[in-house]
């Protein structure tokens, strides 16, 4: 059943390197606990205890308004193709927005987008596998590009003015820090 292991090991990293999608969970000390799937190219294991991810415009930022308040994160990855495993890296993480100067070298490990919200830095401190005996079989069938066209339609400035419209607060109302005004 379940093994815990203080680092992520290779065949971990093999096994998160095949996936398409992962899972990120996070939450505030009070309010709701947010679940947000991600796809595309857009994480990187950067050593055993650390992994890189790049955010992206959506409808919700609310991994970037918890953090601050309860530096807690946890990214899962599931087997739906072929190894029936679930993996969970826990940790904490910094979050970087355009605005910060670790931003841009972290942000070239990753194809350019207009869309791009933050970068999450987690350092890890406990790795889970555990059996994904009733995960359900899935093929992959591609990346959908409805996200990258749609940012690069609004472009730079129609992104700011979403962000400053639609992603400055959390579903509870904590600032995300998207922008320099909600600082």
């Amino acid at each position: 059943m379940g093994k815990q292991f203080e680092t992520l090991n290779e065949d971990h990293i093999r096994f998160i390197a095949d996936q398409k999608i992962f899972f990120v969970g996070s939450a505030a000390p009070t309010g709701k606990v947010n679940i947000s799937p991600k796809g595309g190219d857009s994480l990187r294991v950067k050593g055993p205890n650390r992994i890189i991810w790049r955010n992206l415009t959506g409808s919700g930022n609310e991994t970037a308004g918890h953090l601050p308040l309860e530096n807690r994160m946890t990214l899962m990855w599931c087997g739906f193709e072929t190894r029936p495993i679930i993996l969970r890296c826990y940790g904490s993480a910094t979050v970087f927005h355009a605005r910060d100067v670790e931003f841009d070298a972290l942000n070239a490990e990753f194809k350019e987008d207009v869309g791009a919200r933050q970068i999450f830095d987690m350092t890890i401190d406990m790795v889970q596998s555990s059996c994904g005996y009733a995960v359900p079989f899935f093929d992959y069938q591609g990346d959908r590009t409805v996200l990258e066209g749609w940012s690069e339609g609004k472009g730079r400035d129609g992104i700011d003015a979403y962000w400053t419209d639609r992603n400055t607060k959390t579903l509870d109302g904590f600032p995300t820090y998207v922008t320099k005004n909600d600082t």
